[in-house]
C-alpha cells in the first residue's frame, strides 16, 4: 500500500517540475535603454539588449510609442530605424525591447484585407483575428526539395502565353521605365491568371494607386482571394522593406497550404531603393552607383522564397516589376534582378509610344523556363515568329523610306506580308482574356500559309 506522504510528495516534485519548465520557458524580461543620438533617420540607443531585426518602442514625451527596429550596432550602441512617425522624440527617451519580434500574424482571415507593411489593416474593416505565426523574412528551402517547373500557367495574355510560356512557380521580371504600362500589366495578369491567391505587394508606389488597383482592377470578385500589402512612397524606408516581406510571408502561408498563389510586387526597385536608405543612414559604405553591398544581398534573400515548394505544398508564381530609371536595362538592380531571376519580359517605351499595348519588346524578354513546358510544335512556331519579327525591325528604316525593293530577299518580303498580323497578335485591349489554347492557335494563324515563312516540322515535346 502507498503511504499517502509519499504520493503526495510525488504530487508536489510534478507540479514543482512543471513551474520549473514553465519558468525556463518564459523570456527574460526586456532591459530597457535610453536615446542617446538621432541622426536623419538613424536612433541611436545604449543600455539595451536585442538582436538585429528585433522590434523597440520608443517612448516619446507625452506617452506615445514609436516602433523601430534594429538594424546594426557598434559596441553598446544600437541602431535603429523607426517604421512610423518620430515628431514628439528627444533626448533619453525610453528605449523598451519588444517580446516575439521578427513574426506576423498570418491566416486565411487576411483574404480580401488590405494591410500595411505592419499587417495593420487600412481597410476600415475591423482589426485582423489571425492566430498563426509566421517569420516575417521567411525560412530557406532546400533548393533539392523543390518541386521543378513542369506546368504551364495561363495568364490570359497572348503575347505572353504563347511567346513567353510561363510554368508554375516561376519567378519572372517586368522590366520598364516609368509611365510604359507595367503596373496595367500587372493588374491584367492579377484579373486572368489562373490561381487560388493573388498576393498583391505596392511597394513604394503612388498611394493613389492603391484604391485603384484594388477597386478598378481587382475588382468585388477577385478582391475575395486577394491580399493586398501596401507600403506608398511615402511610408518610411523600414516600412516599404517590411511590405515586400510581408508579401511574401503572406504568399509562403497559403502556399505551405497547398495553394498555387499568384505573388505581383510593385517594385522590387523601390524596395532595393529602401534598403539603399537605411544602408547608407547606418555608415553602409556605397559601392555601385550609390548602392551599398547590403542591397544585392537582400535581393536574392526576397527572390528565392517564392516558387515551388516542396512535395506536397503548392507554389509561388511570382512577377516583380523593376523600374529601369532613364531606361537603362543596365541598371544595377536590373542587372542584379535580372540574374536571379527565372525571365524577364522587357517593356518599351519605343513601342508604348506608338499606341502599341501591351508594350512587350519580344526580342528582348525570355522565358527560361519554356523549353521545360512547351510542346516541340509550340518552341518551332514561336521561334518562327521571333525570326520573322526580327527579320522586319532589322530591315525597318529601309522599308519605311522605300528603299527596299520586292523579291530582293524572301525572308524580307515574308516579314512585310505577316508585319500587320503580327501586330495585331502582340496587341490586346486591358478588357480582353485570351486563354492558354486560344493563344497557341492565334500564334499558329498569324505564321499560316506564310510563303517562305512556314513553320518547321514539330518535334517531340
Amino acid at each position: 500500500m502507498i503511504d499517502l506522504g509519499t504520493k503526495r510528495a510525488a504530487n508536489w516534485s510534478e507540479r514543482l517540475a512543471k513551474r520549473t519548465r514553465r519558468i525556463e520557458q518564459t523570456p527574460p524580461p526586456p532591459v530597457e535603454g535610453s536615446l542617446t543620438r538621432m541622426v536623419g533617420l538613424t536612433l541611436e540607443a545604449t543600455g539595451c539588449q536585442a538582436s538585429i531585426g528585433d522590434y523597440c518602442d520608443v517612448i516619446t514625451g507625452d506617452g506615445a510609442r514609436v516602433e523601430s527596429e534594429v538594424v546594426g550596432f557598434a559596441g553598446d550602441r544600437l541602431y535603429l530605424m523607426p517604421t512610423g512617425d518620430i515628431q514628439g522624440l528627444g533626448p533619453n527617451a525610453r528605449v523598451i525591447p519588444r517580446q516575439r519580434a521578427g513574426t506576423v500574424r498570418v491566416g486565411p482571415q487576411l483574404l480580401g484585407r488590405i494591410v500595411d507593411g505592419g499587417c495593420n489593416p487600412l481597410d476600415g474593416l475591423g482589426p485582423l483575428e489571425c492566430e498563426e505565426r509566421v517569420r516575417l523574412t521567411g525560412k530557406p528551402i532546400n533548393p533539392l526539395s523543390r518541386k521543378p517547373i513542369e506546368e504551364p500557367l495561363d495568364v490570359g495574355i497572348r503575347a505572353i502565353n504563347s511567346l513567353l510560356t510561363i510554368g508554375r512557380g516561376q519567378r519572372v521580371g517586368l522590366f520598364a521605365g516609368s509611365g510604359v504600362g507595367k503596373s496595367v500589366l500587372l493588374g491584367m495578369m492579377a484579373r486572368y491568371t489562373n490561381a487560388d491567391i493573388i498576393v498583391v505587394g505596392l511597394i513604394g508606389e503612388r498611394g493613389r494607386e492603391v484604391k485603384e488597383f484594388v477597386e478598378r482592377i481587382l475588382g468585388p470578385k477577385d478582391r475575395k482571394r486577394a491580399v493586398v500589402v501596401a507600403a506608398p512612397a511615402d511610408s518610411p524606408p523600414l516600412m516599404r522593406l517590411h511590405g515586400a516581406w510581408l508579401a511574401t510571408a503572406i504568399a509562403e502561408y497559403f502556399r505551405d497550404q497547398g495553394l498555387n498563389v499568384l505573388l505581383l510586387m510593385d517594385s522590387v526597385t523601390r524596395f532595393a531603393q529602401a534598403q539603399r536608405e537605411i544602408g547608407l543612414a547606418i555608415g553602409e559604405a556605397p559601392a555601385t552607383k550609390g548602392y551599398p553591398p547590403s542591397v544585392f544581398a537582400r535581393l536574392p534573400q526576397l527572390v528565392e522564397r517564392a516558387g515551388n515548394g516542396a512535395e506536397g505544398s503548392g507554389s509561388i508564381t511570382a512577377f516583380y516589376t523593376v523600374l529601369t530609371e532613364g531606361d537603362d536595362t543596365n541598371d544595377p538592380v536590373a542587372d542584379a534582378a535580372r540574374a536571379i531571376l527565372d525571365g524577364h519580359i522587357v517593356l518599351s517605351r519605343r513601342i508604348a509610344e506608338s499606341g502599341h499595348y501591351p508594350a512587350i519588346d519580344i526580342e528582348a524578354s525570355v522565358s527560361r523556363a519554356m523549353h521545360e513546358i512547351a510542346t516541340g510544335a509550340q518552341m518551332n512556331t514561336a521561334r518562327q515568329f521571333r525570326q520573322t519579327l526580327a527579320t522586319y525591325q532589322h530591315n525597318r528604316d529601309l522599308i519605311a523610306v522605300g528603299a527596299y525593293q520586292r523579291g530582293s530577299d524572301p525572308r524580307v518580303d515574308n516579314a512585310i506580308t505577316l508585319w500587320p498580323r503580327m501586330q495585331k497578335f502582340l496587341q490586346q485591349d486591358i478588357r480582353e482574356r485570351v486563354d492558354f489554347a486560344a493563344s497557341l492557335t492565334a500564334l499558329q494563324n498569324v505564321l499560316a500559309d506564310s510563303g517562305g515563312g512556314k513553320p518547321e516540322p514539330a518535334r517531340p515535346a
